[in-house]
């Protein structure tokens, strides 16, 4: 059978020669006692055995992972521990318990993760990722359960088993080790993971946020919805550390969240991005570019369903009432004017607000027109394509909302500048040139028509 298809019934089913390891002296007589009043018992009987031992029978577990090799026998245990777990995840403190500060209980899985076959990987790193977020908050990253005495190997420190577990991660996110499920083993485990401020760092240097954003998209199954929830949950956990945000504020993330948050009907998922969403609003240009992805509107068709969670709903009326601020903010005429005369022009929603050119229209008139000459000067001075297809749209709206825009426009000789710019290699540049020299040539009478 494909290691990569086993199942943990069907491992442990397995007859494991465990006196033939004692006789060859790999476990002890006291580990053999142990596993064989725990091997093939009942769930109940060995849960028994666990509350009233459970870190001797961790010892002995990672002992036979330690020091044994064969194939079976590592899937074997790495499946009792996983069924230990899986019945009652709290008991992933017992790795962490003082009677075995003397053992290195991560190192044997922290090694498997890269020497074993795909099961053996999946356990590994399953496990590891769960021990290590019940560890005891006092340990300092320096040991991991206790300090190596007599000149012995150090221990495996917990950043060695963080930054080691983000290393193999990334490396399923990039070019999976099984084909359907290395990706949801590794984004699962980082869902626990990035918790944590150093696995954050690591994750962030590894440049694995770029590896995300392809996984937020919408979803329909049962296991892709998980497998976005839990990419969701990565990106809200990220929305916590600054390094994480200046990614997630220039790629794609943002419009990736709003297309999923419109389509959505999974609560958590949209619970998630919600968060996420109001967490990023106040970072730098990402408030604007929220209002510019018409995230208000969005905002008002999800508070028009019906959500049973209260939190989700309290999210969405924060994150309307940010949404709210950040449009009077970036409507202002003052930010306007500070974006003009710094000579770099973006698509911040200003530029696209029909109220803001109703509202300031007669305040393009201050200072002789001030800031329309500025304007003006930038199609001459800018190299940058964007900012010339910003100038040409305000250019244009300028002539559409100022009853005598053409003729003041036309005086300060800016048809000339901006028919020069019809030719330019930029088609955002392009077609905004031609919008603006249509309103001049139309008027606003029909340039009302034209469609951007």
């Amino acid at each position: 059978m494909d290691q990569a298809e086993l199942t943990t019934e069907q491992v442990l089913s397995r007859d494991i020669p465990w006196e033939t390891y004692m006789s060859t002296k790999l476990i002890s007589s006291t580990s053999l006692q142990l596993l064989r009043r725990y091997d093939h018992r009942s769930e109940s009987h060995r849960a028994q055995l666990l509350d009233d031992d459970g870190p001797s029978y961790v010892r002995v577990f990672v002992r036979v992972l330690r020091d044994i090799f064969k194939e079976d026998t590592i899937e074997y245990v790495l499946a009792l521990i996983d069924e230990m777990l899986a019945a009652n995840p709290k008991r992933a403190r017992l790795f962490h318990d003082s009677t075995l500060a003397d053992e290195d209980t991560y190192e044997p899985f922290l090694r498997l993760l890269w020497k074993g076959n795909w099961y053996i990987q999946e356990k590994s790193c399953k496990i590891l990722a769960l021990i290590v977020s019940v560890r005891p908050k006092n340990q300092n990253g320096v040991v991991s359960n206790g300090e190596a005495s007599n000149g012995k190997k150090p221990f495996t420190t917990i950043d060695d088993v963080l930054i080691g577990l983000v290393k193999w991660l990334c490396e399923q996110l990039k070019k999976p080790f099984h084909p359907t499920r290395g990706v949801p083993t590794a984004i699962n485990c980082l869902a626990t993971l990035l918790k944590e401020p150093v696995v954050r760092s690591s994750f962030v240097q590894a440049d694995g946020v770029k590896l995300l954003v392809p996984l937020i998209s919408p979803a329909s199954t049962q296991q892709s919805i998980q497998l976005l929830y839990e990419t969701c949950l990565c990106i809200w956990l990220l929305s916590y550390y600054e390094p994480a945000i200046e990614y997630l504020a220039t790629s794609r993330t943002l419009p990736r969240l709003i297309d999923v948050v419109k389509s959505s009907t999974k609560e958590k998922v949209v619970r998630v991005i919600v968060l996420t969403l109001k967490n990023l609003m106040s970072k730098g240009t990402l408030g604007a570019q929220m209002v510019d992805l018409q995230l208000p509107q969005v905002v008002q068709s999800l508070k028009a369903q019906a959500w049973s969670d209260e939190d989700l709903l309290e999210a969405l009326n924060s994150l309307e009432e940010g949404l709210k601020d950040n449009i009077r903010k970036l409507s202002s005429f003052d930010m306007y004017k500070q974006e003009v005369l710094l000579g770099h022009l973006d698509w911040s929603p200003m530029h696209k607000d029909p109220l803001f050119w109703r509202e300031n229209i007669t305040n393009f008139e201050e200072n002789d027109f001030q800031i329309l000459r500025v304007l003006i000067t930038i199609l001459d001075t800018s190299s940058d394509p964007r900012t010339l297809a910003v100038a040409c749209y305000d250019l244009s709206q300028f002539i559409q909302n100022h009853p005598a825009g053409r003729i003041i426009v036309t005086d300060l000789k800016a048809k000339e500048r901006v028919m020069k710019l019809m030719n330019h290699e930029n088609a955002e540049v392009t077609k905004n040139a031609l919008l603006c020299i249509q309103r001049l040539f139309l008027g606003a009478k029909y340039a009302s028509f034209l469609q951007v």
